[in-house]
């Protein structure tokens, strides 16, 4: 079985509460998340959720992976497959660890297996982890965004 795993860690100035409560809106992710255009369910264990991926060049991808871990406020994980189990799959992670009051350490990371894992190794290796880098610091500002709108 062929693997690779890619991973990609901030510090957002902020609560771990109020990272999970961005990070869990589902709903609000077409306005923030730029690896994500729109994802449907809720995060909730054993839940199948849809997600439409942004992939380069403006085209787009759906999933529909299964939440493995919900655990408010430290992690969110969920298992996406193309096809069936094997051929490739992804098992996406979002941790969130209070370093300090008022800063957390987050973390993005997907651990990648199957037979198509050499086939696609620029997408995951560039493409994707470049997008993981873009969406941890969209995250980081949109929960500064909302920080600052309730002190207004």
């Amino acid at each position: 079985m062929f693997r690779n795993e890619i991973r990609s860690e901030t510090t957002i100035d902020a609560t771990a509460e109020e990272v999970w409560a961005v990070l869990s809106d589902f709903a609000d992710y077409g306005a923030w998340n730029p690896g994500m255009k729109q994802v449907d369910g809720e995060a909730v264990v054993g839940t199948r959720l849809s997600i439409v991926f942004a992939l380069n060049g403006g085209r787009t991808m759906k999933m529909r992976p299964t939440v493995l871990v919900a655990d408010p406020p430290h992690e969110l994980r969920w298992l996406g497959r193309l096809l069936m189990p094997g051929i490739f799959d992804g098992e996406h992670r979002f941790e969130i660890r209070q370093d300090a009051p008022g800063r957390v350490g987050f973390v993005q990371s997907e651990r990648f297996r199957g037979l198509l894992v050499p086939f696609l190794r620029k997408l995951i290796e560039v493409d994707t982890a470049a997008t993981f880098v873009a969406v941890n610091e969209a995250l980081a500002a949109r929960v500064i965004e909302l920080r600052a709108a309730k002190t207004r």
